[in-house]
């Protein structure tokens, strides 16, 4: 269940730039959940906007442009399910949003463009996300969305999560405490 909040500079983004950019998001979402172009997998891809004024936004001490590259100032916030992504998937996740933001914007090669969008990969711990006050665990996202559970994908997933139980039970944590998948459950 992904989701990407941008934050962005007033006047950045028009109506239609901000149209093609959220199809381009979506598709990164879409990419990220493992190809999952699938109802569920579109059901889950949320892709959020914040418009703020300029003197709400300072960067290096001063709410003009003057530290700011092109196409201006971008703040991304992609948030995950922890334990979906290795450092390799973040890695891609940092240049797609990067590239559907200059591909958007038409600054793509621009001398020095895309300096100043940041993207934040922030991961929610299994089980602190809900839909009609259910939890939502990985697994079943995976349902979900149609990501199979036998592919190399959710395999990591379950790995790092068979570590994080280890790491739990080796550090004395109680058996409740939560946070992996249901299918590992310590309690």
């Amino acid at each position: 269940m992904p989701i990407m909040q941008v934050q962005y500079g007033a006047g950045q983004l028009d109506t239609s730039s901000k149209a093609e950019l959220a199809r381009r998001l979506t598709d990164v979402l879409i990419r990220m959940e493992g190809g999952a172009n699938t109802h569920g997998g579109r059901a889950f891809a949320w892709v959020m906007f914040s418009e703020l004024p300029e003197s709400d936004w300072w960067v290096g001490g001063a709410a003009d442009d003057g530290f700011v590259a092109t196409p201006g100032k971008f703040l991304v916030t992609v948030t995950i399910p922890e334990g979906y992504m290795n450092a390799a998937h973040k890695n891609e996740v940092h240049a797609w949003v990067a590239e559907a933001l200059l591909a958007a914007t038409h600054t793509a090669g621009l001398p020095g463009a895309g300096a100043s969008i940041l993207v934040v990969i922030d991961e929610v711990t299994e089980g602190n996300w809900s839909a009609a006050g259910q939890p939502i665990s990985l697994e079943r996202i995976a349902d979900s969305v149609g990501l199979s559970k036998d592919g190399e994908r959710f395999a990591w997933s379950r790995q790092y999560f068979e570590a994080k139980v280890r790491m739990l039970d080796a550090a004395g944590y109680p058996r409740d405490a939560g946070g992996v998948m249901p299918s590992q459950d310590r309690s």
